[in-house]
């Protein structure tokens, strides 16, 4: 029993760390003008749970959850900065230095959407949007605690 539970915690480690290394996408955020909607859908279409983030600029951050792991987040748009920003999944992808890269993606025609922040416990984050126009998140991720 003990070798079974070793075994799972070892891959699930592997899982993490692979999700947070360069280049893998490692979160994904739900932006919507509709939160108490999106949960309520999720809730019933999926079987995931919410459990409530104050955020340092006020209201709240919704992190979805599914047997207990976060799998997700809930970001509204209801503040009239977003008002031209659509309904849509924000993917995040690992990076190993956020400034950096944003240096490079800049050059290579990027456009950087806000300055990039950081939000405790989580990483460091940038919203771009590539040549092509599509929004893509990247993130230093700070280092899970257990």
């Amino acid at each position: 029993m003990a070798q079974t539970a070793t075994k799972h915690r070892q891959e699930s480690d592997a899982k993490e760390s692979q999700q947070q290394s360069h280049g893998h996408f490692c979160w994904n955020e739900l932006m919507t003008r509709d939160i108490e909607g999106a949960k309520r859908f999720y809730k019933d279409t999926i079987g995931w749970s919410f459990e409530g983030m104050p955020m340092p600029e006020g209201g709240t951050y919704w992190i979805a959850k599914l047997n207990g792991e976060h799998v997700a987040g809930l970001f509204s748009l209801h503040d009239p900065q977003y008002k031209d920003v659509p309904e849509s999944w924000m993917s995040y992808l690992a990076v190993d230095d956020v400034d950096a890269r944003v240096a490079i993606a800049r050059k290579a025609g990027a456009e950087l959407m806000k300055p990039i922040f950081d939000v405790p416990d989580v990483g460091r984050i940038a919203i771009l949007r590539q040549p092509g126009g599509a929004g893509v998140a990247w993130m230093t991720p700070m280092p899970r605690q257990r």
